[in-house]
């Protein structure tokens, strides 16, 4: 199973779509709880995620076989996958819990849009030093790469949302952050979409090329895992400007709220 390309490339494509339903199915059932401290107790109890991600990373560090990689990689989507949930349940966010003020442009509206995310970018900075400075040269180092490649995706998809792109569903956003529609601009993409989807293009090119390379069983693994990880990244920044119902991949885990949301309107006057 650890030696084998199309398992990987299928396991990391059943993992993006699992755990992001289960992330999505998670928060929301806390919104429709009745008891008001349901989201943090979401985060407490998904505290092994967390320790197990570390450990998972820090343990792999020096096994650079098949299984090490595998092992890294799945550890670094779990420790990912808690940091992601404490964001969405509302407990690690940012200092800005406001909806945008109508009007605002240019930095005013950059830094309190910052302010909606800060601490979570911090945490997830901060877990990317950790891993470099501990493991930068150790033999298998698939489980930092995966965290640098999530890092810089999820970057790249929030600057083209606060920029401007022509399809955003915010039909997904818990209650905690319901806040952050606002500071999401729907219309023409801006000059940033296709310097990211370049970037993230050259990456899965890159990974690629190294997969092609490669002939030892756990760089074949790791290169794969890393290129289906880049292309699903890739592929959810088309899905901004793309007229494809992909909400439909996950919706079926989320009961209907037949609360009345407010659509999202063009903001044509930019920055």
């Amino acid at each position: 199973m650890f030696e084998t390309p199309w398992i990987a490339a299928l396991t990391a494509l059943f993992l993006w779509w699992f755990a992001t339903g289960i992330l999505l199915w998670r928060v929301h059932a806390a919104d429709r709880s009745a008891d008001r401290d349901a989201h943090i107790w979401s985060v407490l109890l998904a505290l092994p995620l967390l320790l197990g991600g570390a450990f998972g990373i820090r343990e792999t560090l020096g096994d650079a076989s098949a299984q090490g990689v595998f092992v890294a990689f799945l550890s670094a989507l779990a420790l990912w996958a808690w940091v992601e949930l404490a964001f969405l349940s509302g407990v690690i966010a940012g200092p800005n819990a406001e909806p945008c003020p109508p009007g605002l442009r240019g930095w005013p509206r950059f830094s309190r849009a910052l302010g909606t995310i800060l601490w979570h970018e911090l945490l997830l900075a901060s877990i990317f030093v950790a891993m470099v400075w501990h493991g930068w040269d150790a033999p298998n180092a698939f489980g930092i790469w995966t965290w640098v490649l999530l890092f810089g995706a999820r970057i790249s998809a929030k600057l083209n949302l606060f920029f401007g792109v022509p399809r955003i569903n915010t039909d997904f956003l818990p209650r905690p952050l319901a806040h952050l529609a606002g500071y999401f601009r729907k219309g023409p993409v801006s000059a940033f979409f296709p310097f990211s989807v370049t970037l993230l293009s050259l990456a899965t090119g890159c990974f690629i090329e190294r997969l092609v390379r490669a002939t030892e069983p756990a760089e074949v693994i790791g290169w794969t895992l890393l290129t289906a990880l880049a292309a699903l990244a890739l592929l959810e920044h088309w899905f901004m400007v793309w007229r494809v119902p992909d909400d439909k991949l996950w919706r079926w885990m989320i009961p209907a709220d037949r609360s009345p949301k407010k659509s999202l309107q063009e903001d044509p006057n930019g920055l």
